[in-house]
């Protein structure tokens, strides 16, 4: 799931950047109101999480007009606004969720599981496909049972792949769901995933594979 991070504490913003992606999302962060939207008209996200105190604009005023842009695109509100008030104006503005700073991290990976299973990526915590179970609350990959060591990189793809049974996936959307912006990606890097994939999994899956997206070869 590629997730857009609206907050302009650039230190609080690094700090979630680097856990979410730990957890297998793909984070493009920006620090203005005005730079969030035209990410959302762009369609450069799956979710947002959106601080309110924005240097530029108000959040709320950047949820509503989120929402006119885009209806069903699922927001997490992340602020230090508390009141009762402040989280019924949030929810009526159009946020799928509240959470208030502080907060802890396995709460916010929790939520953003919750919005993933929504978005229909996920129906539980588990994708099974033949012999190969994805775990994605402990992040584990299973064959027949038996947990097998992926890197981040690799357990990402493999859980967008699975996904993705029965759809098409371009290479462009299979590296945007792998890199935030501005990251460099080797020319070949998708590939050399895939050859460490093919390498770990059953030859029998990998052929699987092959019909599910983005084209995998097996040899």
């Amino acid at each position: 799931m590629r997730i857009l991070l609206v907050e302009d504490d650039l230190d609080l913003a690094k700090g979630l950047v680097l856990a979410l992606s730990s957890q297998g999302f793909a984070v493009n962060h920006v620090s203005l109101g005005q730079h969030a939207l035209n990410s959302i008209k762009a369609k450069d996200c799956d979710a947002v999480i959106l601080d309110l105190g924005l240097p530029d604009m108000d959040g709320l005023a950047v949820l509503k007009q989120s929402r006119q842009k885009d209806t069903h695109l699922p927001v997490l509100v992340l602020t230090a606004r508390d009141g009762v008030d402040d989280r019924i104006r949030g929810l009526d503005s159009g946020a799928d969720d509240y959470l208030v700073k502080p907060f802890a991290m396995p709460e916010l990976f929790a939520r953003l599981r919750v919005i993933e299973r929504r978005l229909g990526t996920a129906t539980t915590h588990l994708i099974r496909l033949q012999q190969v179970e994805l775990d994605t609350s402990a992040h584990q990959v299973r064959v027949e049972g038996e947990a097998i060591g992926l890197s981040r990189r690799e357990y990402m793809l493999l859980k967008e792949l699975m996904e993705s049974a029965g759809r098409i996936k371009t290479r462009e959307q299979l590296e945007a769901s792998l890199y935030a912006w501005g990251e460099e990606v080797a020319s070949n890097a998708l590939e050399v995933h895939i050859s460490n994939l093919r390498k770990k999994l059953p030859k029998d899956f990998i052929k699987t594979l092959r019909g599910v997206g983005y084209s995998v070869s097996a040899s």
